[in-house]
């Protein structure tokens, strides 16, 4: 499952890359570029929460291994394309659309099958590697699509893509889940429905389909009350909402500033995205290798704006060697903000409630693909470095007034089952319970 969840995100980061490159290469538009990034992650914002009741109501597998050959064949047809020279620009974005929505299908999946091969005792180690994993992706990725761009050609970096989704499929294909709980299904035993031909969507399962998404979208009206009368998930709910609107946009704007900033080719161009997985996996082994971290809130923070001052930073910069040591810096402090994102929410939050707080987060990273938009609106007028400048100077004072005026995340973080009604410290202002 590991090495399956690893190949497609390597897959993903490869295409997001290379057609960032490609993009740039027919436009010189920073705009157009930015759009690669919105149709690959706007999927997340639209389609994320349904993934999580498909994750529930379908075949975990066979979902998978759907949204894996939807890809390869993608990827394939992309690939002819590319080699017979009649690739059109709006086909990259139909690319990155497909990606994107297959991502935000199954990704609920993916996480769920973790624990149906591990089950409780070691789903927590699982879900390290897995982080590990995407980390790993961060790193390699970018920098395997650029050598692979100036080897040979965006046309080039697509037969490895899909070559990569082969093997996806092949891993989809073989693996076995013994822990998987059984979807819905219609049998002659139970559903009098059951004899309706196979593939035809019986009554009470559209009704239980409805009904499942009616109380969704109750749970997660639940969930934005919740949020709001709780001060520490508000807040970083909020520094969510802040790190994809933006920071994380520059992540489309890199391969503009290596070839128009820093003059450099799609190798270099790689290397250079590749930095802020290298200093990510260093800042998870630092914070996983810590123990009994009580101040989760402050890691947050002080990971916040270490990755806004890096971002800052290096938008000044049009020097390679003094760009490269930035981005590492840059993904040192987003390992503090992604390894606590959800780690304080699930430690704070009352445990009927998680799930719901939960799925506030995922809304609140699906506004990535408006940061991308915004940014480039900006740098089209302007400049990618002014961009991603401004991006990095307004999100890094709205952090620092969100921690001043949070001072709940910035005391020791308590979870809710061992807060102690008699403890000294006061406990996160929760008026959801009042």
């Amino acid at each position: 499952m590991w090495l399956s969840n690893l190949v497609s995100s390597m897959s993903q980061m490869m295409q997001m890359t290379l057609l960032a490159w490609f993009v740039l290469e027919r436009t010189d538009s920073p705009f157009l570029v930015a759009l690669v990034g919105t149709f690959s992650f706007a999927p997340t914002l639209l389609l994320g929460v349904f993934g999580g009741l498909l994750a529930d109501r379908v075949d975990r597998r066979r979902l998978l291994l759907t949204t894996q050959s939807v890809n390869l064949v993608a990827a394939l047809t992309f690939t002819l394309l590319l080699h017979a020279d009649l690739v059109n620009l709006w086909q990259a974005y139909v690319i990155m659309l497909v990606v994107g929505t297959g991502w935000a299908l199954d990704s609920p999946s993916r996480r769920s099958m973790i624990h149906d091969l591990l089950g409780d005792s070691f789903v927590t180690n699982g879900m390290a590697l897995e982080s590990v994993g995407m980390h790993f992706s961060w790193m390699v990725a970018p920098a395997l699509a650029g050598g692979l761009i100036a080897w040979t050609s965006v046309a080039g970096g697509y037969v490895v893509v899909s070559v990569l989704y082969v093997a996806a499929v092949a891993l989809a294909l073989s693996l076995k889940l013994p822990h998987q709980a059984a979807p819905l299904q219609r049998t002659a035993d139970t559903h009098p429905e059951a004899n309706a031909p196979y593939g035809a969507p019986a009554a009470g399962q559209r009704r239980r389909f409805l009904g499942s998404v009616s109380e969704m979208f109750r749970n997660l009206g639940e969930g934005f009350r919740y949020v709001r009368g709780h001060e520490t998930i508000r807040a970083t709910i909020l520094i969510t909402l802040l790190m994809n609107l933006f920071f994380y946009p520059y992540m489309q704007m890199g391969p503009v500033i290596a070839r128009d900033i820093l003059g450099v080719g799609p190798g270099l161009m790689g290397i250079l995205m590749s930095a802020p997985g290298i200093g990510a996996i260093f800042g998870a082994v630092a914070i996983a290798s810590a123990g009994g971290l009580r101040h989760q809130g402050r890691v947050y923070i002080a990971g916040t704006m270490l990755a806004m001052a890096g971002l800052l930073l290096f938008s000044f910069s049009s020097r390679y060697a003094v760009s490269f040591p930035l981005m590492l810096i840059l993904g040192l402090g987003s390992a503090g903000f992604g390894t606590m994102q959800a780690t304080i929410v699930m430690l704070v939050a009352r445990k009927e409630m998680r799930g719901r707080a939960l799925g506030v987060i995922s809304l609140a990273i699906g506004s990535l693909p408006l940061g991308m938009l915004m940014t480039g609106a900006v740098a089209n007028g302007t400049s990618p470095s002014f961009a991603v400048g401004l991006n990095a100077a307004i999100g890094l004072g709205m952090v620092v007034m969100v921690g001043s005026l949070t001072p709940s995340l910035m005391r020791r973080i308590v979870s809710w089952e061992k807060a102690e009604p008699f403890t000294t410290e006061p406990l996160p202002r929760d008026t959801a319970t009042n």
